[in-house]
């Protein structure tokens, strides 16, 4: 049976695309505080949001006073951490009342192993495509990968997903999916998403038909 998983829209910054966005009713809206991304926001956009849509933080080894800060500035609930953080890390901020979730990113040689450490302390996972640095590639990974993770915590699936892959998202039927994320697949340019294509993309993964 396939359940269609939630949306999460990544990389916001501009006020007016954000607004446009949050019409589409998106699970999640992501904004990413790694001053290094093209994407980075450090100024709190005016746009109301329902707290139905979850507001995500995206982190890369930033100090526990960082996410904290903009935990507090920006409403988040969700913490995202995309670097190197410690299992002691992702307990201590959960302690905030925010959900975590730890990024880990997938290649031939990952070890599933390694989430099993993590497990006890983060809300989620999020499994991305494996590269030199830190951030997004805009590439995918080999999911049938995830065959060997042991499902201990839902999992936001990201890494290049892009406006034609709504079929092949159905197929992942043996993994606790979440949500997907997506991200730069749907960009006019760095930060600024284009609306219709979105529209499309949620309509026909929301719609999707055994």
């Amino acid at each position: 049976m396939f359940y269609p998983p939630e949306i999460k829209v990544c990389g916001m910054r501009d006020s007016s695309n954000i607004t446009e966005l949050l019409l589409l009713q998106p699970d999640y809206v992501g904004f990413i505080f790694y001053e290094k991304s093209p994407r980075y926001i450090d100024t709190l956009p005016d746009v109301y949001f329902d707290s139905s849509i979850k507001k995500v933080g995206v982190f890369v080894n930033a100090s526990e006073r960082t996410i904290n800060e903009k935990r507090i500035q920006f409403g988040l609930d969700i913490l995202q951490l995309h670097g190197d953080e410690t299992p002691e890390l992702c307990f201590t901020l959960k302690q905030t009342g925010a959900q975590v979730m730890k990024v880990f990113r997938v290649d031939e040689d990952f070890d599933f192993q390694l989430t099993r450490r993590y497990q006890d302390y983060c809300d989620y996972f999020l499994f991305d495509t494996q590269t030199k640095v830190f951030g997004g590639s805009g590439k995918k990974f080999d999911w049938r990968l995830l065959e060997q993770y042991n499902n201990a915590r839902p999992v936001f699936l990201s890494g290049g997903i892009g406006p034609d892959d709504a079929q092949e998202i159905r197929k992942v039927t043996n993994l606790n999916l979440k949500a997907i994320d997506i991200n730069s697949k749907f960009e006019k340019e760095p930060a600024v998403k284009d609306i219709e294509l979105l529209k499309q993309f949620i309509n026909d993964v929301r719609n999707t038909k055994e």
